[in-house]
């Protein structure tokens, strides 16, 4: 069995006018994506309103996450957050004198007790 290394900050594409989202792994269970982005924000009339919690890392550069309640969040490197399904929110703002880089997983939150 071969393993491949890779590297989160590897394979950037500078200033890019769109958001760019990649699939890392996807299972039954979850998705793990990057997302490069570089100035964008969500729409001001769209809110994302998701059927899976999202748990999200800022790895580089800044971002203004808005939430429903209009309670914004923002978040710089190694700032971290986690979204209830449903819970709707939007990017505000990115950084746009460099990549904003974000690693998210989405999964189902079966809760349980141990």
């Amino acid at each position: 069995m071969t393993v491949d290394i890779k590297n989160i900050f590897s394979g950037i594409k500078n200033q890019s006018p769109e958001e760019i989202f990649e699939t890392i792994i996807k299972t039954n269970q979850f998705k793990i994506e990057r997302i490069i982005s570089s100035g964008q924000s969500t729409d001001k009339e769209k809110w994302y309103d998701q059927d899976v919690d999202e748990w999200v890392i800022l790895l580089k550069g800044s971002a203004g996450l808005l939430f429903e309640n209009n309670k914004e969040v923002i978040m710089k490197p190694g700032d971290y957050i986690n979204i209830p399904a449903h819970q709707k929110h939007r990017v505000e703002w990115t950084d746009s004198n460099e990549e904003t880089i974000w690693l998210v997983v989405h999964y189902h939150n079966n809760t349980y007790e141990v």
